[in-house]
């Protein structure tokens, strides 16, 4: 044959398996998912089952809430104490309508392996023990 007819000539189409690609598409679709969670506010609903903590209730009897749990958000304002056995208590500070609160939420050191950054915006679950004291029972960044 000469030369012009075999380039002129079909090509045979391939039909091979190939599981490198597979698993290359099912990496990319798991990461798409995870973003689209993350960004549509999936997340969320960890802590969707408790009430969002109302301040007011807090600022004025804060003994009251005492056996509650309550979802919190906001950003760290500082890490008042550490001890490596006991946890850490921060301050978080909270956005209302009135201006920004405060509110000092104990860490126990079941949570050592998150690190808390100053600065940066969290969700607490917490459950108020005597005294009205704030303890994470829950934490997720935002």
């Amino acid at each position: 044959m000469d030369p012009i007819s075999i380039d002129r000539m079909p090509r045979r189409a391939s039909s091979r398996f190939r599981p490198a690609a597979a698993i290359v598409v099912a990496v990319v679709l798991a990461a798409v998912v995870a973003i689209v969670r993350h960004g549509s506010g999936g997340s969320e609903t960890a802590f969707a089952d408790v009430a969002r903590l109302d301040l007011s209730e807090l600022l004025e009897n804060g003994n009251s809430l005492r056996g509650n749990e309550y979802a919190v958000e906001g950003q760290i304002d500082e890490k008042l104490v550490w001890s490596a056995g006991r946890g850490q208590v921060v301050s978080l500070r909270v956005g209302t309508p009135s201006g920004d609160e405060f509110i000092a939420i104990e860490v126990p050191p079941g949570f050592d392996r998150l690190n808390l950054d100053v600065r940066q915006d969290y969700r607490f679950r917490v459950r108020f023990r005597d005294g009205g004291i704030a303890v994470a029972t829950g934490i997720e960044r935002l």
